[in-house]
């Protein structure tokens, strides 16, 4: 069962942290607790299974990868597990989720590549074509971004 602290930490942990010399000292402080405390709870949650990873997200569009595409694949369902797991072996590959078909849809998997230029899309979507021996794809360009955030809880 969370306590209170712990739901503090872990929403603090979904927000920048500062950049200075020591960001879990300053976050401990923002906090109320030593940054020993603070660094042995992230174990925890790490250990317990509540927190996978903790990473820097970069945005992507000011680092130079401005493309981007969601392939959608008909992939037989016995296949499913291994071609997700080649997908998401590829670095261009931010998320890849399997989805039930609905009623006249017949993609259930999808996979949502990042690249520098549309043509290195097409060419990572080609390479997992040849990989998981799946030729069935629809191929979505994005045109706009409205919303991209992190989900805070």
């Amino acid at each position: 069962m969370l306590t209170q602290k712990d739901r503090s930490i872990i929403g603090a942990l979904a927000q920048d942290i500062p950049l200075v010399g020591r960001p879990f000292k300053a976050l401990a402080s923002k906090l109320g607790i030593e940054e020993q405390m603070l660094l042995e709870r992230i174990r925890d949650y790490k250990r317990e299974g509540l927190l996978r990873k903790y990473s820097a997200a970069l945005n992507h569009r000011k680092i130079g990868f401005r493309h981007n595409a969601m392939a959608l694949w008909n992939m037989p369902e016995k296949d499913i597990t291994e071609a997700g797991g080649i997908m998401a072996s590829f670095r261009e590959v931010s998320h890849c989720y399997a989805r039930k078909k609905a009623p006249g849809w017949k993609y259930n998997l999808y996979s949502m590549i990042h690249a520098k230029s549309r043509r290195e899309c097409l060419r990572v979507v080609r390479a997992i074509s040849r990989r998981t021996r799946c030729e069935d794809v629809k191929i979505l360009f994005s045109t706009k971004e409205y919303k991209k955030t992190a989900v805070v809880y």
